[in-house]
């Protein structure tokens, strides 16, 4: 599920070019494994406070445990509004990308909104049903886009083009912009930190959940690191920076063209429309598990909170998410945004620096939980689970100040930058006093056990 939401053909596709160009430099393997290694570094503490979490919050939950309900609530509502933002940035995207592939093969030009439309109506039936539909859905998708993947990779070994290492070089890497490539490579992560909000879907989450993060993180850097690299090879070093400006939606796609064959370029056109949609389902089903733990926790109504009798999912969450996101699309439509330049890129760029700010809030929350707990047995953390979280956490911190600091060109230019700043801090500070409902163990039980069931 989570892997499928970090979409990794649409980041070899789409990303890598974006990286190259914002960049201008081919360190994109070094700076894919400064992530993997503060992303790492933050699983440790995460993982680590899993069975000390018993619900499906993720974020808002290791914050209501490490700093408090207050604390939580804000977390909780910048959750929400990132994850939608992030869900309708992909949705309207994907309209865009799959009407390029159906006048490819038809002529005929539909509106992206139509197709949108049309997604959000399949995303919400997957999502209403159990989650085992759905990750059988992201599950042949992931297969065949890693496939995808791996074949370009492999179509470069054996292309015969030069192998260079000079992306593995320091300097090469901080050379440019290194700071906006980096953030770009964080982008290609997310979704892999929603682990925890599938926890009440597993059998054993307490192991489950840790093991899925870790998997997650490495297989990704893993992978990034490799297609990095070689897409950069398969470019030709030197010639990678401008073939990667000159044309960023096409160049892997050609690429793949040429090292494998023609038709496969097609395909892979193919894969990062499937992709995305297995991104926006991911995302859809996150939204929904938040808004689910929300209601069990009396934040939100408690209805939010049922299980369907049938399908054994949280339907009616499924079904609430469904009509926001469909009403923020229809916004959006009607305001006449551009759905890649501003719908895409604005809440994407706002989504991401709130998903940051989260993941910064967490690695602070396990420090403060293992304070409150030192000396208790059990419950304090190991010196390493302390040491990871402090350099997760300053990782963090560093990736959300170059956000924060290309926050104008994430969003727009600078009014937008001020406006979208205002939403989030707006956003958190009013969750801060979002009232709730004390609700006993005996009230929210049931419903934990019959999801996990």
């Amino acid at each position: 599920m989570v892997i499928a939401a970090a979409a990794p053909i649409t980041v070899v596709a789409a990303n890598f070019p974006l990286i190259l160009s914002v960049s201008g430099s081919i360190g994109a393997p070094l700076m894919v494994l400064v992530a993997t290694v503060v992303l790492l570094l933050f699983s440790v503490g995460y993982a680590w406070m899993t069975p000390r979490v018993p619900d499906a919050g993720a974020f808002y939950s290791y914050v209501h445990r490490g700093l408090g309900r207050r604390a939580g609530l804000g977390t909780a509502a910048i959750a929400l509004l990132c994850y939608v933002l992030l869900t309708v940035s992909m949705i309207c995207y994907l309209g865009v990308q799959a009407g390029n592939l159906i006048e490819l093969w038809t002529g005929l030009q539909l509106p992206w909104w139509l197709i949108s439309a049309v997604m959000l109506v399949i995303v919400g039936l997957l999502g209403y049903r159990s989650i085992d539909l759905s990750a059988k859905v992201l599950g042949v998708v992931l297969v065949l886009e890693v496939i995808a993947v791996i074949a370009i990779d492999l179509g470069v070994v054996f292309s015969g083009r030069e192998l260079t290492a000079v992306p593995f070089s320091p300097v090469e890497a901080l050379s440019g912009a290194p700071g906006l490539g980096l953030l770009f490579v964080f982008l290609g992560f997310f979704g892999f930190e929603a682990t925890a909000v599938f926890r009440n879907e597993a059998r054993d989450p307490e192991k489950t959940v840790p093991r899925a993060t870790y998997i997650a993180v490495v297989s990704v850097g893993v992978l990034y690191f490799v297609s990095s690299w070689l897409v950069i090879s398969g470019l030709g070093g030197g010639d990678a920076v401008a073939a990667a400006s000159a044309n960023p939606d096409s160049v892997v796609r050609g690429l793949a063209g040429e090292v494998i064959a023609p038709i496969a370029a097609d395909i892979v056109q193919v894969l990062v429309v499937t992709s995305m949609f297995a991104c926006v389902l991911a995302f859809h089903n996150i939204v929904t598990r938040y808004l689910f733990t929300l209601g069990q926790r009396g934040v939100l109504p408690q209805k939010l909170a049922e299980v369907h009798s049938k399908h054994r999912a949280p339907s009616r969450a499924s079904l609430w998410v469904s009509a926001i996101t469909s009403v923020v699309v229809v916004v959006s439509a009607l305001a006449q945004l551009d759905p890649v330049v501003q719908i895409y890129t604005w809440y994407s760029g706002a989504g991401a620096v709130g998903v940051l700010w989260m993941m910064a809030l967490t690695s602070l929350a396990v420090l403060a939980f293992g304070l409150k707990h030192r000396g208790v047995a059990g419950e304090a953390p190991s010196r390493w689970v302390t040491v990871a979280s402090i350099l997760g956490g300053l990782g963090l911190l560093g990736a959300l100040a170059l956000a924060i600091w290309n926050f104008p060109f994430l969003v727009g230019g600078p009014v937008a930058a001020v406006v979208w700043g205002v939403i989030l801090v707006g956003v958190f500070v009013g969750g801060l006093f979002l009232p709730t409902r004390n609700v006993t163990p005996s009230e929210a039980s049931p419903v934990h056990e019959e999801v996990a069931s």
